[in-house]
């Protein structure tokens, strides 16, 4: 009989050792690694992750959060989000895809089909030991009760005594994802088997006692056994049975028609969610975010986006914001202003000039000891702000020897 190889996934170590992620992190986490295996990454929504792995939504919303927000001990981000809206304006699942591990980090591989059948706290224990085997370590209960821990409570974060430990071990080995040999190792340490899959003992005939064993001892029934097929068949000799009648003994409310589209219920999931490396960004302005629009929110963290992908510094596009925030005393439109006013960079077309002066070295610019020949922007605050010029009918160019040496339609 051909044997059928079982999909796994590569699970960072870190994560399940990680006292940041609950488990019900780690099996949202593996099972969006294997759908993510697709080409089009996995796109199935909160729902469906829900059901499969057989949890509530707000549980796996909390899990996503948890992988999505950098983590406090080494600021790593284990899952990405990208919403999807389509043509119409209607939004649509979003995209997730998990960090591909580096070459030198510990990982372990584990079943994708391992969350589905097991529990949160089974699953990342089956992890823990599948690490242990791999790595060829000799794993103790109380290694493995610092990997569990106790995730809520007065005892929260402290790990899981030896007892509890146990326990969940036979739990597990009765499952027949483990085989356990107590005591089989050095030092008094069990020894563990690791399966792909659940393996149960084969069933055999009772050939010892009991009623029908074979056909020299024993009784044997004389009596047909009830009827365990459905009711809706016809018995095999014409008798049909009457069917048992349910009636229902308290009021019944007959269900009208759907509502309209107009009037159904709005989308109450969740709201939208920023990379971290914009809100790095957005930091001196987050007290002007609550007030705005989703529509507005998402342009301006793709113009930060843009900036970034082009190669301008976090530390330098928040000095901008801080700095013009600072700066401005009323900000009647909040959106506007950081659309148009704040995230834009000032100065000339060497993209190290930053309002006047070279962003790496903080030497001033060409520009800033040329007359103006064009109406500028806000000006520092320490200087007043110049008149604007005549309009030219010809493109502007700067007329600083950096300038004028690059070639026609080139941007430094």
């Amino acid at each position: 009989m051909t044997s059928i190889r079982r999909q796994r996934v590569r699970v960072p170590w870190r994560v399940i050792a990680s006292s940041h992620y609950s488990d019900a992190a780690l099996a949202v986490y593996i099972k969006i690694a294997a759908l993510g295996l697709r080409p089009e990454g996995c796109t199935a929504s909160v729902a469906y992750l829900a059901g499969l792995l057989g949890l509530s939504i707000s549980t796996v919303e909390r899990a996503l959060t948890q992988l999505m927000r950098p983590a406090p001990d080494d600021d790593v981000v284990e899952l990405t989000s990208y919403r999807r809206t389509q043509k119409g304006g209607r939004g649509t699942t979003a995209v997730r895809r998990v960090r591909k591990p580096a070459a030198v980090e510990a990982y372990v591989w584990l079943p994708s089909d391992l969350p589905e059948a097991l529990s949160p706290r089974l699953t990342r224990l089956y992890a823990g030991i599948a690490y242990g085997a791999a790595t060829g370590q000799k794993t103790t209960l109380a290694e493995l009760g610092d990997v569990l821990r106790h995730r809520d409570g007065k005892r929260a974060g402290q790990p899981l005594d030896p007892r509890s430990v146990r326990r969940l071990n036979s739990k597990l080995a009765s499952l027949g994802w483990i085989s356990l040999d107590p005591r089989g190792g050095e030092r008094g340490r069990h020894l563990y088997h690791v399966h792909d899959a659940p393996q149960q003992p084969p069933l055999t005939a009772d050939i010892h006692d009991g009623s029908g064993a074979d056909l020299d001892a024993g009784s044997l029934a004389t009596e047909e056994e009830p009827r365990t097929d459905s009711p809706d068949d016809e018995p095999a000799l014409g008798i049909r049975r009457r069917r048992e009648q349910v009636v229902a003994r308290g009021p019944v409310e007959n269900p009208g028609p759907s509502l309209p589209a107009a009037l159904r219920r709005p989308y109450a999931g969740p709201q939208l969610s920023l990379a971290p490396r914009i809100w790095r960004v957005l930091k001196p302005v987050k007290p002007l975010l609550p007030g705005l629009s989703p529509y507005v929110v998402r342009q301006l963290a793709r113009e930060v986006g843009r900036q970034l992908d082009q190669g301008a510094e976090p530390e330098r596009l928040r000095w901008r914001l801080e700095h013009r925030f600072a700066s401005t005393d009323t900000i009647r439109d909040p959106g506007r202003w950081l659309l148009g006013a704040a995230i834009v960079r000032h100065g000339c077309g060497i993209t190290e000039c930053e309002s006047g002066f070279i962003w790496r070295t903080g030497a001033d610019c060409h520009c800033s000891q040329l007359p103006p020949t064009r109406p500028a922007g806000p000006a520092r605050p320490d200087t007043p702000r110049p008149a604007p010029g005549p309009r030219r009918s010809t493109p502007w160019s700067c007329p600083c020897p950096d300038c004028q040496s690059a070639p026609t339609g080139s941007v430094r």
